[in-house]
């Protein structure tokens, strides 16, 4: 080996470190002009136009929830004043059907052929019994509560309690041939259901529709 491969050994290691030094350089350089840019560019704001749209959404959204419970509150509170006025005499109508029929009771204890026969007396009696009945159903009347009209009806659990059945061939089964005693509705609700008779061994009209339909769908 020469003296000058022997003297050009180190100068080719010292250049090559050097050229190490300056990429690791540069390469550093790189990175913080980098990490400045980053740090001076401006961060972009929130718009304020979405946000304020956003806010309005949700109180828009808060007013309506509100209306509609304000509105659910007034029908609630409509409906209980006027079931309040419509079932507060419910008890003292109650008692007043009693009284009318202790009095459809007394006139029909008398019968036909002595009212027929009777004398000014018992004629203005009975007269004056019948006005307090009438008078008094009138007022009843007049605060919701009405007669239930039940003879010649289908029978009706929410309306008729029936007592007994009458053999009828003639008739519907199941139709009040006879009211015991009156029912009466206060309202929307009933207040005493009608005592009624009810006619057994009639056609079904149930029966009856659904042979009508049958030969409908026959004949079609």
């Amino acid at each position: 080996m020469t003296e000058e491969t022997k003297t050009n050994r180190p100068d080719a290691a010292r250049n090559e470190q050097a050229s190490e030094n300056s990429a690791e350089t540069l390469a550093s350089a790189l990175e913080g002009s980098q990490a400045t840019d980053a740090a001076e560019a401006p961060v972009a704001e929130p718009d304020p136009t979405e946000a304020l749209k956003a806010e309005n959404a949700e109180l828009r959204d808060r007013f309506l929830r509100m209306a509609a419970e304000m509105e659910n509150l007034r029908r609630r509170t409509e409906r209980d004043v006027k079931d309040a006025k419509s079932y507060s005499v419910a008890g003292f109508a109650r008692d007043m059907l009693a009284v009318s029929d202790n009095l459809r009771r007394a006139l029909d204890a008398v019968p036909a052929d002595v009212r027929d026969n009777a004398d000014q007396t018992l004629t203005t009696l009975l007269e004056g019994v019948q006005m307090t009945e009438r008078s008094m159903l009138s007022a009843l009347e007049r605060h919701g509560v009405k007669k239930i009209e039940a003879e010649g009806e289908k029978f009706d659990p929410n309306f008729h309690q029936a007592m007994f059945e009458i053999p009828n061939a003639d008739v519907p089964n199941n139709t009040v041939l006879q009211v015991v005693q009156a029912g009466f509705t206060i309202g929307e609700r009933v207040l005493r259901p009608a005592m009624v008779g009810v006619s057994k061994g009639g056609p079904k009209a149930e029966a009856q529709h659904g042979t009508v339909e049958a030969s409908e769908k026959a004949q079609s």
